[in-house]
């Protein structure tokens, strides 16, 4: 069975719901992952949005989770799991607020996909501190050995005057 990657509250293609975006409380949806080869060490997780800041002119791809070094008999990240109740051994990379670990969907327009990726890697990574998505892809090189997708979307439920845009800035112009 190859790797795969789902999530108790949506469907691969679905709606995530407002519960894990910065419109809820920011935390993480609840994860599931099997079939990893059996020569598997550890699993590095990755959530990046490529629609930012606007689906029609898409201009970078948003960083919103960086974890890695996750144990191998690990394979859920429980419903809104904290920073503090990590898996021992997981470390938290930069997402592109410059935070250390999760940051949930806030697109400033539109209908965005986020990409929740599940690396199967061979070797256990060295503690790489506060590493960036870049980072962490020159860290896996030649370790990869299997890869899952799971792709949810979302679109806010209120762009006026949103008392979390100063705390998620999406975008700088």
């Amino acid at each position: 069975m190859p790797l795969q990657l789902t999530s108790a509250r949506f469907e691969n293609g679905g709606p995530i719901p407002i519960a894990y975006t910065c419109e809820g409380d920011d935390l993480p949806p609840p994860l599931h992952w099997e079939g990893e080869p059996g020569n598997a060490k550890s699993f590095a997780l990755v959530v990046e949005d490529p629609d930012a800041p606007d689906p029609k002119h898409p201009q970078r791809t948003w960083v919103h989770w960086v974890l890695y070094n996750v144990p191998l008999n690990v394979h859920d990240i429980p419903e809104s799991m904290l920073a503090d109740s990590l898996p021992e051994g997981a470390r938290q990379g930069l997402n592109d607020w410059g935070r250390l670990g999760y940051g949930g969907p806030c697109p400033p327009i539109g209908c965005h996909r986020y990409f929740f990726r599940l690396f199967a890697l061979d070797t256990v990574l060295p503690d790489l501190g506060r590493i960036t998505r870049k980072q962490l892809d020159q860290a896996m090189a030649g370790h990869v050995l299997a890869q899952a997708e799971l792709m949810g979307t979302y679109e806010k439920v209120h762009h006026q005057h949103d008392p979390h845009e100063k705390m998620h800035p999406h975008y700088h112009p």
